[in-house]
C-alpha cells in the first residue's frame, strides 16, 4: 500500500467520511473506486490527487507524504519550535514591565525558554555570565530560587542579579564583584524592589 493511499484513508476517516460520501464528492458511481484507490489497486493521476486533496479539505503535498521535513544533514540540528517575545527597554516606574511604551521591538526565541518578555543588558556587571549588549529572556514570576538570576526592578530601574534573601534582607549579587559590589537592602528599602521575573534564557550577538 502506497503513502497516498494510506493517507488518504485515514484523512478520510478523520473527517468521518465513509467511502460512499467520498465517492459522491468526487462525483464516482459507486465507492468501489475509493476503495480501490485506498487498497493501492488503481494509480491515481496527479489533476485526480488534487480533486482527492479538495474533497478531503488537505493538499496535495500531504496526500503524497510531502509535507514532511526532510531529516537535517549529518552534524547539522533543526531549528528549535521558536516564539515572539517583546524586547523591553527602559522601565518606566509603576508600570507594567511590557506596557507598550516600554517595548521596543520584538525577537523571535526558543520556545521551550517559556519567556515572557526580553531586556538588553547594560553594562558589565554579570561578565562574564552575561555581557554588556546580550539579550536576556525573562519568564514572569515574583519569586525565584536562592541564587538564581532575576530580573528586579528597583524604583523606576531594572537590573539583573542573582538574587538572596536572608532573614529580612534582600541581596543583589553581581558576578563582576570589582564593577558591582553586593547590593544590600533591609527595611522600608524592600518596599521598592519587586522580582519581575527569572532569566530562562539569553542572546548574544544579535
Amino acid at each position: 500500500m502506497s503513502e497516498l493511499s494510506t493517507r488518504l484513508r485515514l484523512r478520510r476517516e478523520e473527517l468521518g467520511l465513509s467511502q460512499e460520501e467520498l465517492a459522491q464528492r468526487m462525483g464516482y458511481r459507486s465507492k468501489s473506486s475509493i476503495t480501490k484507490l485506498e487498497k493501492g489497486i488503481n494509480d491515481i493521476p496527479q489533476s485526480k490527487v488534487e480533486e482527492l486533496a479538495a474533497a478531503l479539505q488537505t493538499t496535495p503535498a500531504y496526500l503524497l507524504g510531502l509535507d514532511t521535513p526532510c531529516p537535517p544533514p549529518p552534524g547539522f540540528e533543526p531549528l528549535p519550535a521558536m516564539t515572539r517575545v517583546p524586547l523591553v527597554g527602559s522601565i518606566a516606574c509603576g508600570s507594567p514591565i511590557t506596557a507598550e511604551q516600554n517595548i521596543e521591538s520584538y525577537i523571535g526565541v526558543p520556545a521551550a525558554w517559556h519567556a515572557d518578555f526580553a531586556l538588553t543588558c547594560h553594562g558589565d556587571s554579570m561578565a562574564p555570565t552575561i555581557c554588556d549588549g546580550d539579550i536576556v529572556c525573562i519568564r514572569c514570576q515574583p519569586e525565584v530560587e536562592q541564587g538564581e538570576i532575576a530580573a528586579v526592578r528597583i524604583g523606576d530601574e531594572a537590573t539583573l542579579k542573582h538574587f538572596h534573601r536572608q532573614g529580612d534582607a534582600v541581596m543583589l549579587i553581581a558576578d563582576n564583584a570589582a564593577v558591582c559590589p553586593p547590593m544590600v537592602y533591609t527595611g522600608p528599602q524592600l518596599e521598592d524592589i519587586r522580582i519581575e521575573g527569572k532569566a530562562v534564557g539569553f542572546c548574544r550577538g544579535l
